[in-house]
């Protein structure tokens, strides 16, 4: 998928315009909720723009930007209250979604998916929740709530970074910054700040018992923006919700591995999964890599380096940049890896690095 296959909606309510995508085929999959979004600064990322279409490949996909944030109306002010969200993503549905649907809610987007999921259940039929939690209290102590808000108060440029370092903590310099930029372009200082505060408020500890559809939760173990607790906390609350543990660090879906977020995803949606998003096993089988072969391979400090961040979908540009090298040597390294695994392309040397446990 290209920047310009996404065609953005809107669809009022309450006196205020929501912003909605939908690309793809195939049963409808909401999700939103994102404390922080932009349809379409979002969509130019290729890493985001690649878990997507991975997803889209199987279900209709459908994204919002919430009021007062991205390319919804910028007058209006963040909801304060979940009841708030959730009559958005009412909104939202009632006008981009027919019938039933499933739904993905991610990190604080977990609250308002599993309310309406609570509230609706004779509309949807699944429901994914990724890095989320139950009680926003529950993210950090008193203290340093208050110093984070303090700071997104004073000095929305410095919160704004302070934010891309937790979300973000094996991202370049230039990845950090650009995703403080894009937290600005989302709100203002005002909406970032209310919609913060909200987020800290936000409890769904009274709704998560009336949960009803077939749910999965994923999280990372490392986790450092939602400690990775708080995920099993989340699933604990959840009548007969399954919890899957994700290895990595990585906060957002579509980075790190995010293949495995969109295989777990799909797997559960009960889509036929593709190559495309198959297991790492069956890839790696698909290859010509045995079982193995991990231990016959002579792999160097530095590529095994390389592969991970390959297997990481980075390019040979973010790598150099990761690595402080040339272009043109990690070409050569990727080369050199494609020739020891005896494999015919990068994607192939991705899962036997996944197959291999070596990310």
């Amino acid at each position: 998928m290209q920047p310009e296959d996404q065609v953005v909606h809107y669809v009022e309510h309450d006196g205020a315009s929501i912003a909605w995508s939908a690309v793809g085929q195939g049963p409808p999959l909401v999700i939103g909720g994102w404390w922080s979004s932009h349809l379409d600064l979002d969509w130019r990322s290729p890493k985001f723009r690649r878990f997507v279409a991975a997803i889209a490949e199987y279900r209709t996909v459908i994204r919002y930007d919430r009021p007062s944030s991205g390319v919804s109306d910028r007058g209006a002010m963040p909801a304060r209250t979940l009841d708030e969200e959730l009559a958005t993503l009412e909104a939202l549905i009632d006008e981009a979604v027919p019938g039933t649907l499933s739904l993905f809610g991610a990190s604080s987007g977990g609250g308002v998916a599993s309310l309406y999921a609570a509230r609706h259940p004779e509309r949807v039929e699944r429901l994914v929740l990724y890095g989320a939690y139950a009680r926003g209290i529950d993210l950090a102590p008193p203290a340093a709530r208050e110093t984070m808000l303090s700071i997104v108060e004073q000095h929305w440029g410095l919160g704004s970074r302070v934010l891309a370092d937790i979300f973000l903590p094996d991202a370049t310099a230039d990845e950090r910054a650009e995703f403080a930029e894009l937290q600005r372009r989302s709100a203002s200082r005002e909406v970032a700040l209310a919609s913060l505060r909200a987020v800290y408020d936000f409890d769904a500890t009274g709704h998560l018992g009336d949960v009803l559809a077939p749910t999965l939760v994923l999280h990372r173990r490392d986790d450092r923006a939602i400690p990775f607790a708080l995920g099993k906390d989340l699933a604990a609350r959840i009548r007969n919700a399954r919890f899957v543990a994700l290895e990595g660090d990585d906060h957002f879906p579509w980075r790190g591995d995010a293949d495995a977020v969109v295989r777990e995803t799909l797997a559960f949606l009960g889509a036929p999964v593709s190559m495309t998003a198959s297991t790492a096993s069956s890839v790696a089988v698909a290859s010509g890599i045995s079982s193995t072969s991990r231990a016959a391979v002579s792999l160097t400090d530095r590529e095994r380096e390389v592969l991970r961040l390959v297997a990481r979908g980075e390019t040979d540009a973010e790598i150099a940049a990761h690595l402080v090298l040339s272009a043109h040597t990690v070409h050569r390294h990727i080369a050199n890896i494609r020739t020891k695994l005896g494999v015919p392309s990068r994607t192939a040397a991705a899962a036997w690095a996944l197959r291999n446990q070596l990310i």
